[in-house]
């Protein structure tokens, strides 16, 4: 298919991650207070919608509280620059099996599984405009473990998601992530256009090279709207790719620590980069308000 540039660019700050980067930059924040400060600071400098997960304030390991959601909501809804709140609901299906020999019992160290509800319910809780669907199950090489989306998990996650009033983000870790979501549209448990990220160079998903990319992007319905990303080096390498073409761009420390070799980044100074590279190829960069009437998001107050 021909390239389809977009004109008009929304930027995601994707803030801290639940990968084990937390001791691997000064930069990468851990508590719920350094989270919103640096998706704050990632607003100011130009993204529209920053996606927050939470860690254990004195570890930094990647944590599901509730209390710590809410934390990192309120902060930034209280905060004086306005940007649309996607949070993660990726965790809780994570197995990590035993010896080659003996796969099970599973190692219960490494595994964290729970049920759809407990999924979801810092989204019911925070209520956030977006929240995240990771559409299929896969290996991770960051640890041996298998990232598990089960078609029936996905459906009870997706409705519930659906019938808050949040949209779901899916993300696409491969090819075969994008077919079930358009399952899911024809099922009406999502609605229709949706909203896709495709992760590019997640080991072991797809691949970041240009053909493996376009072949995502062309299986992505036009009539949808897709955003992009690729790990470590190559991230603003794609965020330009993502642009031409016809998607919009992630940038943020969950994907890459750097700026440029030998330079550890902050999240601003990553959307900032960002920022030139998409007005640099003579798009616009949208605000938050503009990205919650393309995408019909439900804006949610501060607590009184």
């Amino acid at each position: 298919m021909p390239l389809s540039m977009t004109r008009e660019v929304f930027i995601t700050c994707a803030v801290t991650g639940s990968g084990g980067t937390q001791d691997r930059s000064p930069h990468v924040p851990r508590s719920p207070k350094e989270i919103a400060e640096s998706a704050i600071a990632a607003a100011k400098a130009g993204a529209a919608i920053v996606h927050c997960h939470v860690r254990d304030p004195e570890t930094g390991v990647p944590s599901r509280r509730l209390d710590y959601y809410r934390e990192v909501t309120d902060r930034i809804r209280d905060a004086e620059v306005d940007v649309v709140l996607n949070l993660t609901a990726g965790m809780g299906g994570d197995i990590t099996f035993g010896s080659t020999d003996a796969p099970l019992p599973v190692n219960d160290a490494g595994t964290d599984m729970a049920g759809a509800e407990e999924r979801v319910a810092h989204v019911a809780e925070c209520l956030p405009e977006i929240c995240t669907l990771d559409c299929g199950t896969m290996n991770f090489a960051e640890a041996d473990y298998v990232m598990t989306n089960t078609p029936g998990m996905l459906r009870a996650m997706g409705r519930m998601m659906t019938d808050l009033g949040v949209k779901p983000e899916i993300e696409a870790f491969d090819t075969g992530h994008l077919w079930f979501a358009k399952e899911l549209v024809k099922e009406a448990v999502l609605d229709d256009p949706a909203l896709v990220q495709l992760c590019m160079g997640v080991p072991w998903g797809a691949p970041d090279d240009l053909n493996t990319f376009m072949a995502m992007v062309n299986n992505v319905p036009e009539h949808w709207t897709f955003s992009a990303f690729a790990l470590g080096r190559h991230q603003m390498a794609y965020a330009a790719a993502a642009v031409l073409a016809g998607g919009h761009v992630r940038v943020g420390l969950e994907d890459n620590l750097w700026l440029e070799k030998g330079v550890l980044a902050t999240n601003a100074q990553l959307v900032e980069r960002a920022v030139g590279i998409v007005e640099g190829m003579g798009a616009r960069v949208l605000g938050p308000e503009e990205v919650r009437a393309k995408l019909g998001l439900t804006k949610r107050a501060p607590r009184g």
